[in-house]
């Protein structure tokens, strides 16, 4: 046979049932096996099979500094997280920069922040020193 009868005898001579499977086509125009174009089988009420269509997936938030994953926020898609379809809380992590900068990032730029502001201090009491002695010089 085919392959395409109900029942079959097998090399042996014993018959075997076999079940035809029902073919599946897309229901839309994409006809390629793509990313874009992912489906699953479900079997609707009625009893038959058809595709339904999988969305992609979003990816997750990364830090534009150091490219690390953002804790805390879900993998989304842009969309999603543009639109109003998530409230603020889960876009976004309560600390400064929270759901932009990693953490480290932002520990980093505060510590050099303060830095330069010693810095500055050393400076000017330098100065200051510089013209007492100056001064005492005279």
């Amino acid at each position: 046979a085919c392959g395409r009868s109900a029942s079959f005898q097998d090399r042996r001579g014993s018959s075997t049932e076999t079940k035809m499977v029902q073919r599946l086509t897309y229901r839309r125009r994409h006809a390629y096996h793509t990313k874009s174009n992912r489906t699953r089988i479900v079997k609707t009420p009625g009893g038959r099979l058809v595709y339904q269509y999988v969305k992609k997936g979003g990816g997750f938030t990364t830090c534009p500094v150091s490219g690390a994953r953002l804790n805390g926020l879900p993998a989304r898609k842009s969309s999603d997280l543009k639109s109003n379809r998530l409230s603020r809380k889960n876009k976004t992590v309560h600390r400064a920069y929270g759901g932009h900068l990693s953490h480290a990032v932002v520990r980093e730029r505060i510590i050099r922040a303060f830095l330069i502001e010693e810095q500055k201090i050393v400076k000017k009491v330098l100065k200051l020193q510089k013209a007492k002695d100056k001064a005492a010089a005279k």
